[in-house]
């Protein structure tokens, strides 16, 4: 199959309906979402009747039967006016239900993946704790196997759509039969004995998605809750993050673009010195170069996302679109701030709002640090 960069007519139907749901209904709420802290279980809902969070998943599990690409379009259109919204997509999906649908067994599918996938429900992804963030592998919560339950004793922190009303379980991983090097996941869900979701954060961004710590105090699942096979649980997750880093592009690239579009609108109506200020080449270039630096990383995702739907090895060019997309976000975001001047520096302009939510795009996922260290590894560099 050759590549191309040409969206079929299906999926340019999805982007088309996502950027009008997202004009319509999510951007006339960003500001009131953002000031108040509020997560938006109302537009979830919807999300789910549109079908979104069941894009990529069959139609025999709730899903919609699409493409991965398709999944990363409609994050991009969110993310384009609101970045809360954008990741609850991308976390609902390529967080909560993928770990259910690429390791789950079939019963687990049947149960849990429906509700996911038609956004009744949500679920959170349990991989990093206090003492490791980069150094995913240094977990300190164990599941000790006890007769036919699991015993979970630890802590994880920085967990998104755990908390929510909807929130039905987390997916986690832990140290099994006391050996470190022994990882498997569970499934834990919500309002399980021993099971505590901490409260949210007070975030620099992403204010209107939930973020939180959740602690288990020797919390009893059945064993039938394992998801995967005994001690595969850090590669499974690991292999969860490789795709999840195309869809953080597809949202990096969602808020380039949304700086494009308020900028362009912005030197139209801005006046300065008689002209519109879109008139000086100073202005002019700075959106210029935002429009080269969405294309260049749309591009990245498209191609990274193509491979992945070919079978073709995609982790290296899921590493170089996160990288490039997410450091290319947070340049235009503080770029159409200075376009902005004053009215930039609050968060009733969607640019004020992009400056606030793009810096984590750097760090969720694997920090940009995390991923020169894969691309250098891929290239066969020594590692150290």
């Amino acid at each position: 199959m050759a590549i191309s960069f040409e969206l079929t007519d299906e999926q340019q139907d999805l982007k088309d309906l996502v950027r009008a749901f997202a004009v319509n209904e999510v951007a006339p709420r960003a500001e009131e979402m953002n000031a108040k802290g509020e997560f938006p279980t109302d537009l979830v809902r919807q999300m789910g009747d549109m079908g979104l969070f069941g894009l990529p998943f069959p139609e025999e599990y709730g899903g919609s039967g699409g493409d991965y690409l398709s999944l990363c379009l409609a994050i991009e259109e969110l993310g384009r006016v609101d970045q809360s919204v954008g990741i609850t997509l991308e976390a609902g999906v390529g967080l909560g239900a993928q770990p259910i649908y690429k390791f789950g067994t079939e019963q687990q599918r049947k149960e849990l993946l429906p509700q996911l996938a038609e956004g009744k429900k949500l679920a959170g992804f349990g991989l990093t704790e206090p003492g490791g963030g980069s150094d995913a592998g240094g977990l300190r919560t164990t599941a000790r196997r006890d007769g036919d339950h699991w015993v979970i004793n630890g802590s994880k922190q920085f967990i998104t759509n755990a908390g929510t009303d909807i929130s039905e379980f987390v997916t986690i991983t832990a140290v099994t039969n006391d050996d470190p090097r022994e990882v498997t996941n569970f499934v834990v869900p919500t309002g399980t004995p021993g099971y505590t979701v901490g409260n949210g954060y007070r975030k620099v961004g992403w204010h209107a998605s939930d973020t939180r710590d959740l602690y288990f105090e020797d919390v009893r699942i059945p064993a039938e809750n394992q998801l995967g096979e005994t001690g595969r649980g850090f590669a499974n997750f690991l292999n969860i993050l490789d795709e999840g880093r195309i869809a953080i592009s597809a949202l990096a690239v969602g808020l380039i673009q949304g700086c494009v579009d308020e900028c362009v609108r912005y030197a139209h109506e801005r006046e300065a010195f008689g002209k519109p200020i879109g008139s000086y080449q100073a202005v002019a270039f700075k959106i210029a170069d935002l429009e080269a630096m969405a294309e260049v990383a749309r591009n990245q995702y498209y191609y990274a996302a193509w491979l992945l739907q070919e079978g073709k090895p995609f982790k290296k060019q899921a590493s170089i679109a996160k990288l490039m997309s997410t450091e290319y976000a947070v340049t235009a975001a503080r770029e159409a701030c200075q376009i902005f001047g004053g009215y930039g520096f609050t968060t009733e302009y969607p640019v004020g709002r992009f400056y606030q939510d793009a810096k984590i795009l750097e760090i969720g996922e694997g920090t940009s640090e995390v991923q020169r260290m894969l691309i250098a590894r891929a290239l066969g560099l020594p590692r150290g």
